[in-house]
């Protein structure tokens, strides 16, 4: 498939971000496609997931905004995380993850929320090893969190987390596609495209006649 001009590659003068570059590539020249905008809200990745959204050309199109809530309590009170959720289950979780998706989403008013959440390193946080890494998307009919368990040193860590966070709106993205298409499908039935007819007065249908007088014979012409 051809890619609209502007988007597909990096802004001239951004580095190669590689498997990063590629990801939100896409998902910006899709979300184009589909008239509809993103936002992020991080924490362990600082921005790094908003940097390699920003590095596509033609990204003001689509992309909202974005969070760096990297301390717990910023998580509450700038994406909009429930505060007893954060006191219960600490900021590496599932559940805080979706939250940071969908309060991304509707503080940034985008169409779509991602997120990241997990621990670089190089130490355990709360019990929580090193590489836990949950990522979430929010999107206009729910959402997906996904956990990851991640090798390697902190800036690794961080970059796969991204990585990741992108293919899964990417597939988020593809599987609303799909289903789009599959309503546009059981909106067209098979009757409304045949036209009903009558048959003509003194005419009989043969067995296995068919719609639309196909099979069908006069009356005294056998």
């Amino acid at each position: 498939m051809q890619r609209e001009a502007g988007f597909g590659r990096p802004a001239d003068g951004a580095a190669d971000d590689g498997a990063a570059g590629s990801a939100a590539a896409g998902v910006v020249h899709r979300l184009s496609q589909r008239h509809e905008t993103l936002a992020t809200a991080e924490s362990l990745t600082g921005g790094l997931l908003a940097a390699s959204i920003v590095d596509i050309a033609g990204v003001s199109g689509i992309y909202r905004g974005g969070l760096v809530v990297y301390a717990t309590e910023l998580k509450g009170t700038l994406a909009g995380v429930p505060t007893e959720l954060l006191s219960e289950r600490g900021p590496v979780d599932p559940e805080v993850a979706a939250a940071l998706a969908e309060g991304g989403r509707q503080r940034c008013g985008a169409d779509w929320g991602v997120a990241t959440t997990g621990v670089a390193g190089p130490e355990p946080q709360d019990g929580k090893p090193v590489g836990l890494v949950y990522v979430a998307v929010a999107g206009p009919n729910g959402g997906e969190v996904r956990q990851l368990a991640l090798s390697g040193g902190r800036e690794h860590v961080r970059a796969a987390a991204v990585v990741e966070a992108l293919r899964l709106l990417a597939e988020r993205i593809h599987a609303a596609d799909a289903a789009q298409a599959s309503a546009a499908d059981d909106a067209v039935s098979p009757e409304a495209a045949i036209p009903e007819t009558t048959p003509e007065a003194g005419s009989q249908t043969t067995p296995g006649a068919t719609r639309g007088g196909v099979g069908t014979a006069r009356a005294g012409r056998r």
